[in-house]
C-alpha cells in the first residue's frame, strides 16, 4: 500500500463521518413515526381481513371451534 491509498482511505472515512453526523435527529424521529404509522396501518388492515374471513367461515358453517 502506499502513502495515497491509506490517506484516501483516511479521508473517505472522515467524510463518511462527517455525513453521518449530519443526520438531524429530527429527520430520524420523522423517519420511525412514518415507519411507526405504516405498520400500524398494515396491522388494522390485517386484523380486519382477519376477523372477515372469521366471519365467513362462520357464516358458511366452517367454524374451527
Amino acid at each position: 500500500m502506499t502513502p495515497a491509498e491509506i490517506a484516501a482511505w483516511v479521508n473517505d472515512a472522515k467524510q463518511g463521518m462527517e455525513n453521518a453526523l449530519r443526520a438531524k435527529p429530527l429527520d430520524i424521529c420523522e423517519q420511525y413515526e412514518k415507519q411507526l404509522k405504516e405498520l400500524q396501518e398494515a396491522y388494522g388492515e390485517a386484523m380486519l381481513e382477519l376477523r372477515a374471513r372469521k366471519k365467513l367461515a362462520s357464516l358458511l358453517g366452517e367454524d374451527d371451534r
